[in-house]
């Protein structure tokens, strides 16, 4: 048994929110990181690709979530999968929303106009 305390936690802030780790293979040893995304009102995030399936289950507040040609707004307690390579953007209701998400270890973000371009996910690993 491995056990994260909240002490242990690492933030990664954003333009568009902060993620908050809270296991991952490098923290806890899990093989399936899982975090927290915290986004204001006001600061959608960019269009851009995740090259793994994610879920997220937003946990308060609300979200405008486009997904390649679909788009839904999602509340609390509702669970959205993204697959993989869908260009999506969330875009956070009037009082913003927190969410906890999960995918595989080493997925990476890329932006459309580049998908070749792969960046690291910091709060993944």
């Amino acid at each position: 048994m491995r056990i994260v305390r909240s002490t242990d936690t690492r933030r990664t802030a954003t333009p568009a929110a902060v993620m908050t780790t809270l296991a991952s293979p490098a923290q806890g040893g899990a093989p399936f990181p899982l975090w927290r995304v915290e986004a204001a009102p006001g600061t959608a995030g960019p269009l851009h690709l995740i090259d793994a399936d994610q879920v997220w289950t937003l946990t308060a507040g609300t979200a405008r979530v486009e997904a390649d040609d679909a788009a839904a707004d999602l509340a609390a307690g509702d669970t959205l999968v993204v697959p993989a390579g869908a260009a999506r953007r969330f875009t956070p209701g009037p009082d913003g929303f927190t969410a906890l998400v999960t995918g595989p270890a080493g997925m990476r973000a890329s932006m459309p106009a580049a998908p070749e371009d792969k960046i690291d996910l910091a709060w993944t690993a």
